[in-house]
């Protein structure tokens, strides 16, 4: 799965020259927490978060009163909160590798670009509803967790097995063991019993876990 296939595409954007108080209202307006920040000639210099808005505002025990407190921020751009210094991933990038910067860099969202305009932003949200699809979720069935010898054939004889029970496999990731000669494998399948799925399991590697969800 690439990165244009998870991402938000046409993200509501904002200029270096607006207010924190008309960024503020366009994140309430549309439910969200990121801002790319554009130039007039369309060129990423920026992004905004929620979490910049709330740092640039002053502190709930300030003396200002209301008329105060709302002209101070109508004079405060976004240009002068904005994080300047943007990680970015191309539209072609693999997920798990724009998963991976976010991650290590921590960061809640990337902008995403294509020859150097932006088409796209990735967030965390997004990777949570990427989740919750690679695992069929939202779908009833058995699911297990196997470890199985990492060894050339094995994947393919515990997929047959269930195959030739007449399950039917709509969800399966392999990750790394504790032990490097063997792979935890998630399955969830459907159109098979507990107990004929157990029994499988049981055949190929040691069952971790198992039930009907």
């Amino acid at each position: 799965m690439l990165v244009k296939d998870v991402m938000t595409k046409k993200p509501i954007t904002i200029e270096p020259k607006a207010t924190i108080l008309e960024a503020t209202d366009l994140m309430k307006k549309n439910n969200i927490k990121k801002l790319p920040v554009l130039d007039k000639s369309g060129a990423l210099v920026g992004i905004i978060t929620e979490n910049d808005l709330q740092k640039a505002a002053p502190s709930q025990a300030t003396t200002l009163d209301m008329y105060e407190l709302t002209y101070l921020l109508s004079k405060l751009t976004v240009e002068k909160t904005m994080t300047k210094d943007v990680k970015t991933v191309s539209s072609d990038e693999t997920v798990e590798e724009a998963a991976r910067i976010m991650a290590d860099g921590d960061f809640g969202c990337l902008p995403v670009m294509k020859d150097n305009l932006l088409v796209g932003i990735i967030t965390d949200s997004d990777l949570f509803r990427m989740f919750i699809e690679m695992f069929s979720a939202r779908t009833s069935g058995v699911r297990a967790i196997v470890q199985m010898s990492d060894e050339p054939g094995s994947l393919s004889v515990f997929t047959q097995k269930i195959a030739m029970a007449g399950g039917i496999i709509i969800s399966c990731i392999t990750t790394e063991a504790e032990n490097p000669a063997f792979r935890k494998v998630t399955v969830k399948a459907t159109n098979i019993a507990l107990n004929t799925c157990k029994e499988i399991c049981e055949q190929c590697g040691t069952v971790e876990d198992i039930r009907e969800v």
